[in-house]
Parts: C-alpha cells; sequence; structure tokens
C-alpha cells in the first residue's frame, strides 16, 4: 500500500484540496416498497373437508403444507391432462366432459369413480345455483325488472 500523500505546500502554506466526495445512495432507499404477495394456499378448503369428515380431529402444519402440494399436483397433473385432450380433440375449450375424462386417466381405479361422482354432483349443485339464484320464494317480477334496468329494456 502506498504511503499517505501530504497536502502540496505552496508559498509556505499548506493548501488542502477540496474534493467533493460522492454520495453513496442505497438502492433500497430508492425503490417503492415491495407488496409482498400472498401465498395462495388450499388450506382453508383442506381444513374445512377435514372438518366436515372428522370434527374433532386437528391438523400440524407440517401436514397441511403436504396435503397443500398434494391438492397443487394432482389438481396440474389434471390441468395438463384435461389441456392434452382438448387440444387432441381440436377444441378450444375445456369442459366439465375433459376434466371427467381426465380425472379417470390420472386418477387409479375406485378412486377416480368416487371423484368423479362428487364432481358429478358438484357440478350439477352449481348449475342449480346459479339457474335460480334470483329466484327467492317466487319473486319473478323482480327479476324481470334486474334484468330490464341491466341491459336498458324499458317493459
Amino acid at each position: 500500500m502506498a504511503p499517505p500523500t501530504k497536502p502540496k505546500v505552496s508559498g509556505g502554506k499548506s493548501m488542502k484540496k477540496a474534493v467533493p466526495v460522492p454520495k453513496i445512495v442505497s438502492h433500497d432507499v430508492k425503490k417503492k416498497k415491495l407488496r409482498k404477495r400472498k401465498k395462495e394456499s388450499f388450506a382453508t378448503y383442506i381444513y374445512r373437508v377435514l372438518k366436515q369428515v372428522h370434527p374433532d380431529i386437528g391438523v400440524s402444519s407440517k401436514a397441511m403444507v403436504v396435503m397443500n402440494s398434494f391438492v397443487c399436483d394432482i389438481f396440474e397433473r389434471i390441468a395438463t391432462e384435461s389441456s392434452r385432450l382438448t387440444q387432441a380433440n381440436k377444441r378450444s375449450t375445456i369442459t366439465s366432459r375433459e376434466i371427467q375424462t381426465a380425472v379417470r386417466l390420472v386418477i387409479p381405479g375406485e378412486l377416480a369413480k368416487h371423484a368423479v361422482s362428487e364432481g358429478t354432483k358438484a357440478v350439477s349443485n352449481y348449475t342449480k345455483n346459479s339457474e335460480n339464484q334470483f329466484f327467492v320464494h317466487g319473486d319473478e317480477n323482480r327479476v324481470a325488472n334486474i334484468c330490464a334496468k341491466r341491459w336498458g329494456r324499458n317493459e
């Protein structure tokens, strides 16, 4: 390492040269605070199903991580297989039929039969509830008025 240099002497007096010191600005200050994205998980739904089946049993956080990983894996396999089926049939929409076939291909044996029946039941409940969402206690006139206002029809 070089020895420290002495300031230059001019006219018998020592003169210190003013050197501008560059400001060091950390990159953290410049950036806006990034929002932490919530980790999406099936944990809530797994817990609800557990309580429906066995109300007196709990689940540890490690077991929940394993279950969440399992559900994500099965979901991805079914989605991939249904996508392949849709492309093979030269279609552009994944329907419940493709999902059902994918479940039969991905999940083995008796378990697939139960999964298909539960899925069919869920789809029928959904369609039943979505068709009748306005019809509460036979109030069809209110529905007609809401639809007329929504689509700009004066009836």
